[in-house]
């Protein structure tokens, strides 16, 4: 694999003659909130497998009294949680992601990265990794060192990930075997 590095854009790219796909996959599901419990799901089987994980799984905290519900992320492999949105009142339609709260996990992810790593797991390639920030470096760092990602995109994002990956990140339904079965195949010695 080889990156390609514009400003702070790093577009992944293949120069591999034999046409092997990168180890990145994406996950998608059209039924809300179905792909962070699947990711959170992979990842909680893969630690008590001594799966060496980095990155983010999020979950999302319902509030009764707002419309959007809270969204928390777990840092792998730490466990330290962070809440990522802000909370903008009971009818804001805006952005609600606390970009200061996202960063700081980045960091965190970012320190765990210098270690042998398995998988990186990034909850989302969500606007801030489209423009080049949150997790976009650390994605295409991974995907480099031979690191399986796998992360998942919302419609919003989807040029600027495929933008990203050159359309040749695999896809995955959020169905935890099929998750695990592309990972047995993207990490060769460690079985899922």
């Amino acid at each position: 694999m080889a990156g390609l590095l514009k400003s702070r854009h790093f577009c992944l790219t293949s120069n591999n003659n034999r046409g092997n796909r990168m180890k990145l996959a994406v996950v998608s599901s059209p039924v809300p909130g179905q792909v962070n419990a699947v990711l959170s799901n992979v990842a909680l089987y893969l630690e008590q497998r001594s799966w060496r994980l980095a990155g983010l799984v999020q979950s999302d905290v319902d509030r009764p009294d707002r419309r959007h519900a809270d969204m928390h992320v777990r840092v792998l492999p730490n466990g330290e949680t962070f809440r990522i949105s802000q909370d903008l009142g009971s009818n804001s339609r805006g952005c609600r992601l606390d970009t200061a709260s996202l960063e700081a996990a980045v960091g965190i992810v970012t320190e765990t990265m210098s270690g042998d790593i398995d998988l990186l797991i990034v909850n989302k390639f969500g606007k801030q990794e489209a423009q080049g920030g949150g997790f976009h470096a650390l994605i295409g760092e991974a995907v480099l060192r031979g690191i399986p990602v796998l992360t998942a995109v919302n419609n919003l994002n989807r040029a600027a990930f495929d933008d990203f990956s050159g359309g040749l990140a695999h896809e995955l339904s959020a169905v935890e075997e099929e998750i695990l079965g592309w990972l047995s195949k993207s990490r060769i010695g460690r079985a899922a």
